[in-house]
């Protein structure tokens, strides 16, 4: 059998990280962090264990670059969904609700998430992040700021300060009172984005992860993983 091609390899690369990022996601949301073991993952993901170092340090990276896949494709879907729009009032409403329907709906894996980045190691720098990070900036830019670059850290700011309010055990603070706070800092109207008790902004949580993941085989390439 002819050895597989660069690009071959490369593919079903990616697929293994992203199986491993899928299953961490999974796992950490049905049963929590400190349960949740590296070995668990590999398996749930079907690799072989000794293969989550080679994509991640150790666990609590692999569940931050989970936790960000999971918001810049919420993020993602939240702003490109119908009807589209380029009014950048839309947009960043449409991003406050997203974040904040994260706290909502994901709270154990965003409650771990904030513990995360308050870790020695902070914030990990990876290609989730970056994309989360691309998009924030961009929405900010519609928004209208003459200042991406001191603007988009302090929405970042907020938005974070407002997740973790959210969910701070035992006094956490109603989302629609954050949601307003944030909508009165950047002057939007309370009927942009998804606003609450319209039927779609407070549904019920899909346990279905997959769609956030691109995990399937193309055609004409093998099957497996490395």
């Amino acid at each position: 059998m002819s050895p597989r091609s660069a690009s071959v390899n490369e593919e079903l690369r990616r697929r293994s990280r992203e199986r491993l990022l899928q299953a961490a996601l999974e796992l950490v949301g049905e049963h929590g962090y400190e349960a949740t073991t590296l070995g668990d993952i590999a398996d749930r993901a079907g690799s072989a264990r000794g293969l989550v170092s080679y994509y991640f340090p150790g666990k609590r990276q692999l569940v931050q670059s989970a936790v960000h896949r999971l918001m810049h494709r919420t993020l993602e879907e939240a702003l490109e969904r119908e009807p589209r729009t380029d009014d950048g009032r839309e947009r960043l409403a449409r991003a406050i609700d997203a974040i904040l329907g994260l706290a909502r709906d994901r709270p154990v894996l965003m409650r771990q998430h904030m513990a995360g980045l308050l870790q020695a190691e902070g914030l990990v720098q990876c290609p989730e992040q970056r994309r989360l990070s691309e998009l924030l900036g961009d929405t900010v830019a519609r928004y209208g700021s003459q200042d991406v670059r001191a603007d988009y850290p302090l929405l970042r700011a907020v938005l974070m300060g407002a997740v973790y309010a959210a969910l701070v055990p035992g006094v956490p603070m109603p989302v629609p009172k954050l949601r307003e706070e944030l909508f009165q800092r950047y002057g939007l109207d309370w009927e942009l984005g998804v606003p609450p008790g319209t039927g779609t902004a407070e549904g019920p949580c899909e346990k279905d992860l997959s769609r956030f993941f691109a995990t399937e085989e193309r055609s004409g390439e093998q099957r497996g993983a490395p």
